[in-house]
């Protein structure tokens, strides 16, 4: 029989953290799949209902902020209730079933709608499931785990795409189909979810309770007040929000390809692909990084952004060279950035972090868009000036945090 904590959870859990961590990549690398595979083709199907480019851009750009920052909301509402296995399911089903019934509408508002549902699933379920997997992380290494569950996710954001392309290569235009086929791994991550939770019912069982947590159930206040946020951490949300609106969205990097004749438009999901494969290997080798030589590794993080930059010269071979380090710095923006989070905030406050960390990165993502595309219209030089002199203000904020990092 296990035992139990002070907390009332019992100290043991039948699967062990590894294979805890592997195992929700696996439902990432699934999830990713359908949702990745609908956000290859979303710009092209609306096309074909009616939409305007103006309207295309609106929808990618409210996407990633209902993606990114309604997590705080949902971070919140994670922490307060601390069901971590309900948030999660109910966002991995909001993806499922939303996705495959896009292509079934064949109409542009309720396209939308299901499009904007699949973003809010996204929303609902991310400051729970990395939650979830930062209790498993602290027995296998932080970096090593977000790495190896970014590096799953992001075969799930290759392989999806992939398999839209062969079905609408066998059914030219056939959008039904395509969207369609994305059910089948929706069902398959959402039955082994049902059987993850049936083996790991707490998770908080991987992470012994920290002293704030087991203080809060021994001496019970009479005045229930809201964890804070430790300074450190705003300090180091904001460098992130910086080093975010310096990173250009793969749309404008799209975009500029084409415009300046460098590649057709059958190249350009070869490019999203080359992207996402280098996302998921930069996830991992940085995780491991980070867990040998500390959060200092992520400096290179800006020297990185800036070097991107390339892709909108007038070079092939500096474009591919470009798109291959915007997957690394993507890469270690979804992954290794939130194992510092785990390090300098509290687990009964973490899921609220997350959510706060996601609402920045999503600003800084929707201000890249804007400003960005801005710059371009004037001259792709001037997009260059500016990605390399955000990411500097970047590097200096973030060498500055990162002292203090270490030193907390």
């Amino acid at each position: 029989m296990p035992g139990m904590t002070s907390l009332g959870r019992t100290t043991r859990t039948p699967m062990r953290p590894w294979h805890f961590v592997v195992a929700f990549g696996v439902v990432s690398l699934l999830a990713d799949m359908v949702y990745e595979g609908a956000r290859s083709i979303i710009g092209s199907y609306l096309a074909t209902l009616g939409a305007s480019a103006t309207i295309v851009g609106l929808v990618a750009g409210a996407g990633e902020l209902i993606g990114y920052g309604l997590r705080v909301v949902t971070g919140y509402a994670v922490g307060r209730t601390r069901h971590y296995w309900t948030w999660t399911i109910l966002g991995y089903a909001m993806t499922a079933l939303s996705v495959p019934l896009i292509g079934v509408t064949g109409v542009l508002a309720p396209a939308l709608v299901l499009y904007g549902t699949e973003r809010l699933g996204k929303a609902v379920r991310s400051p729970a499931k990395d939650t979830m997997l930062s209790y498993a992380a602290a027995k296998t290494g932080r970096g090593s785990a977000f790495g190896v569950h970014q590096a799953l996710d992001q075969t799930g954001a290759l392989l999806g795409p992939l398999l839209l392309a062969a079905v609408l290569s066998w059914r030219d235009g056939d959008y039904r189909l395509a969207f369609g086929i994305l059910a089948v791994p929706g069902v398959v991550l959402l039955v082994m979810l049902a059987w993850l939770r049936s083996r790991v019912p707490d998770p908080r069982d991987y992470e012994p309770p920290d002293h704030d947590e087991a203080s809060d159930v021994a001496e019970p206040s009479p005045v229930a007040t809201a964890p804070r946020l430790p300074v450190v951490f705003w300090q180091y949300v904001a460098t992130v929000a910086v080093l975010s609106a310096g990173v250009a969205s793969f749309p404008l990097i799209a975009f500029h390809a084409l415009d300046s004749h460098l590649v057709g438009d059958a190249t350009i999901p070869l490019l999203f692909a080359v992207a996402m494969a280098v996302d998921g290997v930069s996830g991992l080798v940085v995780g491991r990084l980070y867990d040998a030589y500390g959060s200092r590794v992520l400096v290179a993080v800006p020297l990185a952004a800036a070097a991107a930059a390339v892709t909108f010269t007038s070079s092939l071979a500096l474009l591919w060279l470009g798109v291959a380090i915007w997957g690394v710095v993507n890469g270690v923006l979804d992954s290794t950035v939130k194992a510092v989070v785990s390090e300098i905030v509290p687990s009964r406050t973490r899921a609220s972090a997350f959510g706060w960390l996601a609402l920045v990165r999503g600003l800084g993502l929707l201000v890249a868009g804007g400003v960005l595309g801005l710059a371009y219209e004037h001259g792709a030089v001037w997009a260059i000036l500016l990605i390399v002199g955000t990411n500097a203000v970047a590097l200096a904020g973030l060498v500055a945090i990162l002292r203090r990092i270490e030193r907390h």
